[in-house]
C-alpha cells in the first residue's frame, strides 16, 4: 500500500474516535493538529468520497443522542482501521529512522 496523504490520515484519525459527520470531522482534524491543517469543504468532502469508494469508510446513522437529519455521518470501516494502524506503523518506523540518523533528537524515557 503506498503512503497515504496527510487528509487521508486526519480524516481517518478523526473517523478513529467514533462517527462523525462532515463539519465535526474537520474539527477533529483543526483539534488533533493543533489547528496546523485546516481541510477545506472540497478537500474533506473528496476524501470522504474517495475514503467510501474504496471501503474505508461508510455512512452511518445518525446517533440517538443528538439526531441531526440534514447531516450525514460517516463512520471508520474495519479495513479503515487495519490502513490507518499500517500507516502509523510505516510513520513509527520513518520517525524511529530519522532518530537513528540524528535527524530528530531521541526521546528521553523515564
Amino acid at each position: 500500500m503506498p503512503p497515504l496523504t496527510p487528509a487521508v490520515i486526519h480524516v481517518l484519525m478523526a473517523l478513529a474516535g467514533g462517527a462523525r459527520h462532515g463539519y465535526a470531522i474537520a474539527k477533529d482534524v483543526q483539534r488533533l493538529t493543533d489547528d496546523r491543517i485546516k481541510l477545506g469543504p472540497g478537500t474533506l468532502y473528496g476524501t470522504l468520497q474517495r475514503l467510501m469508494e474504496t471501503g474505508w469508510v461508510e455512512e452511518a446513522s445518525a446517533p440517538a443522542r443528538n439526531p441531526d437529519e440534514r447531516r450525514r455521518y460517516y463512520r471508520l470501516t474495519r479495513s479503515g482501521r487495519e490502513a490507518l494502524t499500517a500507516e502509523a506503523q510505516r510513520l513509527e518506523a520513518l520517525v524511529q529512522a530519522a532518530r537513528q540518523q540524528r535527524i530528530l533528537p531521541r526521546t528521553s524515557r523515564g
